[in-house]
């Protein structure tokens, strides 16, 4: 079986609200072995619902809908989907029911209107909606093939999706369970990581592997469909061994983790402490980690240092230093990590100086970065960067790039990748 999602509603057209419900639908179809082919979004306008319905049921086996179910003149998909199917519509007696008692419930009175929300597609199979009012339906055409529709709300449909049609779906659908694992990578770009593994792409069948693009990073997702869980396991782990070969280097982490998440459980698993000592990123990495609960068993403290002043004051940044080599060189981020660490007394330390932009400083273009580290038994590290785009980017990637260098410190010193 595959499917199509269609959302209906002018509001996602005019970016009022976003179309959560179909990333929802598409993993829980996923986990059943139905292939969703394609998201449709459809404003409250009846021939041009019409003719997207028409479309999708030509091409899709099974086709959702969403919204346009409640008791307004803009909700018409119901309507629509009765006019598609040759369908009257017609009174359902518990949904009214339901209805009533789901305003005396919350002790509001009923408008007339809202009995609307009880008519059904003659025939149909009615979800019930055990978290508003509208009900839900499964029609199922002369030709095989089925239209759902469902509630707009997220409350109303995740429920009705998972308790009301996903079990009528598990009937009519062959358990071949889709599964994805997404390995997110660091430090290469997204058309070196193709290049790196465009045989592997070009010949892929079952797992697929696809590259997802994201802000300073790259995702592949590799999904296996397979009616066994262990079988289907086996797949992904011959498929991401054979990517590690190539760019293992770059891997830190799966599905739904950050740099910063990882980091922060490397940290709290080994019992070491970090302090930071930022210039140009002023803060942005502490206020990355204090996120974490639990951050206070890691994060020593933080000092933001802009002007040379401070980096005397606070971190003890020679004047000596300043004037020979500037504020923005490895030197000066190495004594800002020494003063930070010493302040302290963490067992780590990281610093960040350099040009966000947009113009040149001490001669160094903008996205130029030096980043300090210290490590437990008196290690020091300094890189280089020269990141791309504007101000708050080279300083957000220059965070991302501390927190990669510190994970693979942390990483090398736990005897692991």
């Amino acid at each position: 079986m595959n499917a199509e999602i269609m959302a209906v509603g002018s509001e996602l057209l005019l970016g009022q609200i976003a179309n959560t419900n179909g990333q929802f639908i598409s993993k829980q179809l996923a986990s059943i072995g139905v292939d969703v082919y394609r998201h449709t979004v459809v404003g409250d306008n009846e021939d041009r619902l019409k003719k997207a319905l028409q479309e999708a049921h030509e091409r899709a086996d099974l086709v959702i809908l969403t919204g346009g179910l409640g008791p307004t003149k803009d909700d018409l998909t119901k309507e629509t989907v009765a006019a598609f199917c040759g369908k009257k519509l017609v009174y359902d007696e518990a949904a009214l029911h339901e209805i009533e008692h789901y305003f005396e419930r919350h002790n509001r009175v009923m408008t007339p209107n809202n009995k609307k929300q009880a008519y059904v597609i003659e025939g149909c199979t009615v979800l019930a909606n055990r978290h508003g009012m509208a009900p839900g339906m499964l029609c199922e055409l002369e030709d095989g093939k089925k239209l759902a529709l469902l509630p707009g709300p997220p409350s109303e449909m995740k429920p009705m999706f998972v308790n009301e049609l996903l079990p009528k779906l598990l009937g009519a659908t062959e358990h071949t369970e889709i599964t994805s694992r997404v390995l997110h990578f660091f430090g290469i770009g997204e058309s070196q990581l193709e290049t790196d593994l465009l045989d592997l792409i070009a010949t892929q069948t079952n797992p697929t592997i696809a590259p997802l693009a994201g802000d300073g990073e790259v995702k592949l997702r590799l999904t296996v469909k397979h009616a066994d869980k262990n079988e289907a396991a086996r797949l992904l782990d011959e498929t991401e061994a054979l990517i590690r070969k190539r760019v293992g280097s770059y891997l830190y982490g799966y599905n739904e983790t950050t740099l910063v998440k990882e980091t922060f459980l490397r940290l709290q698993a080994s019992g070491l402490t970090i302090a930071s000592a930022e210039s140009l990123t002023a803060g942005l990495f502490s206020s990355e980690l204090a996120a974490f609960a639990g951050a206070s068993d890691v994060l020593k403290g933080s000092v933001t240092a802009y002007s040379n002043e401070l980096k005397q004051q606070l971190l003890q940044v020679s004047s000596a230093t300043l004037a020979s080599d500037g504020a923005i060189s490895e030197a000066c981020a190495l004594e800002m990590a020494r003063g930070v660490k010493t302040l302290y007394g963490s067992d780590m330390a990281i610093s960040f100086t350099g040009v966000a932009g947009p113009g040149v400083q001490e001669g160094h273009e903008a996205g130029t970065v030096f980043l300090a580290l210290l490590l437990p038994g008196g290690k020091e590290r300094v890189y280089t960067l020269s990141l791309s785009g504007g101000r708050n980017a080279v300083r957000m990637r220059a965070v991302k790039f501390g927190y990669f260098y510190l994970l693979e410190e942390l990483k090398r010193s736990n005897g692991s990748k």
